[in-house]
């Protein structure tokens, strides 16, 4: 699980860094990449998303075992 933890936050701080770039500079450092491929942009638009999720549940995890 730890692996699938460390993914997910490096998908995470990928995309905050993306949208960082967004509000900062309006720069699309995903649509630079990619380009045109917009299949491939929600993919990892979607990607994002996931981890996201993940890391919400790893940090409620955390709080739940710092109760006990």
């Amino acid at each position: 699980m730890v692996t699938v933890q460390k993914i997910a936050l490096i998908f995470t701080i990928i995309g905050a860094i993306n949208w960082g770039l967004i509000g900062l500079l309006d720069f699309n450092l995903v649509e630079t990449i990619f380009g045109n491929m917009e299949v491939l942009e929600r993919i990892i638009y979607s990607i994002v998303g996931i981890c996201g999720i993940i890391n919400i549940g790893i940090l409620l995890m955390d709080l739940d075992h710092r109760k006990n």
